[in-house]
């Protein structure tokens, strides 16, 4: 076997493995960019809303930390004046939780809702354009 077929082999093992994971709703661990990993996998669909986020005039998150079960979706609202991009940690990355990318900018105003979280973890956000703020930090803890 040639090096160039080895390669070849392992990446079609990769790829074999990422779609048997995510057909059986399951979430997998795989190394990302900003250095975490996925911790829970996206159902690719809105679920039912367990929990709300909402992002006040003082440009901070209540609740910090919410509580939902697998399956569950989370809807953030925009009530600062300002526009917000929600998203998974880590900064810049956004790869830990897939779910979170369903949010992404929100104006004044604007509600979204994840998809749905496949599986028990645990997942951090932030807003960002302002990834510092630790008023626009919080996690989602699903059982």
């Amino acid at each position: 076997m040639t090096f160039g077929t080895r390669i070849l082999a392992a990446q079609i093992l990769t790829v074999a493995v990422l779609m048997t994971a995510a057909a059986c709703g399951g979430s997998y661990t795989s190394p990302s960019a900003g250095g975490g990993a996925v911790v829970v996998g996206s159902t690719g669909a809105v679920g039912a809303v367990g929990a709300t986020i909402t992002i006040g005039t003082n440009s901070a998150v209540s609740a910090s930390t919410v509580t939902i079960s697998v399956g569950q979706s989370v809807t953030f609202t925009n009530n600062d004046t300002r526009s917000h991009d929600m998203e998974s940690d880590p900064h810049p990355a956004h790869t830990d939780c897939p779910s979170i990318g369903n949010v992404g900018l929100l104006q004044p105003g604007q509600s979204k809702t994840t998809f749905g979280f496949a599986s028990a973890g645990s997942c951090g956000f932030h807003d960002h354009n302002n990834s510092d703020s630790a008023g626009l930090k919080g996690r989602i803890v699903i059982q």
